[in-house]
């Protein structure tokens, strides 16, 4: 394990992206927990790689949710339900990862949802340069539906409780404090614990960055 600044963390994680060498846009996950603090890393990690002069593709699993009629079927706190019925996989990889993976045509669309109207969207397809990256976070982005798909695996890990604390803080704008408990208790952390126990995803991650202290982050390269 390497331990060090945010700086020197991102900078090597940079300098895996730009070791992948393929014929196509470089497809990059960023799995983890909610709350683990997966957006804020891939945030940080494409303005380091347009500073590298790379052309970067950001995007989220949260543009590719069921609409909420569909993604209910089994409850709204159900914990088999948001890692079963929550995500559209099929069109994840058919109007982003395939088009930009091996004998894709690099048209790609980078969302086919709005979560702030809770409609489905079909924007026009735009293409990715050849050598492009794509970096997507989300949760439960090795499961077996997803795992062929990337080019570099990147798993950010922190203890499921300190989640909690980090949603109560970040959501206590738009949710009361006993909702953010009873989602992250009965739905979040049990469905995490069921990808856990069922995919074991960090045995795929090229990269574990373990995010207890983001600021002093520690990280292991693995072989997959």
């Amino acid at each position: 394990m390497d331990r060090g600044t945010r700086g020197e963390m991102l900078a090597r994680l940079a300098e895996a992206v730009g070791s992948v060498t393929v014929a196509h846009p470089t497809r990059v996950a960023v799995d983890g927990p909610p709350a683990a603090g997966k957006t804020t890393l891939a945030d940080e990690l494409a303005v380091v790689l347009r500073a590298q002069g790379r052309d970067v593709i950001r995007a989220t699993i949260d543009d590719f949710l069921f609409p909420r009629a569909q993604r209910y079927p089994r409850g709204e706190y159900s914990a088999e339900g948001c890692y079963f019925d929550a995500h559209d996989h099929q069109a994840l990889n058919g109007v982003l990862l395939d088009p930009l993976g091996p004998g894709g045509d690099r048209r790609f669309q980078p969302t086919v949802y709005d979560h702030s109207t809770d409609t489905a969207l079909s924007p026009p397809p735009t293409t990715a340069p050849a050598d492009a990256v794509l970096v997507f976070d989300g949760v439960f982005l090795l499961r077996p539906e997803l795992i062929d798909r990337w080019d570099l695996r990147v798993f950010v890990s922190t203890s499921l409780e300190k989640t909690v604390d980090r949603a109560m803080i970040r959501e206590r704008r738009v949710s009361s404090q006993a909702n953010i408990e009873r989602r992250w208790r009965e739905r979040y952390i049990p469905a995490q614990q069921l990808y856990f126990a069922t995919v074991h995803p960090t045995r795929y991650a090229d990269i574990v960055v373990h995010n207890d202290e983001p600021q002093l982050p520690v990280w292991e390269f693995r072989t997959p």
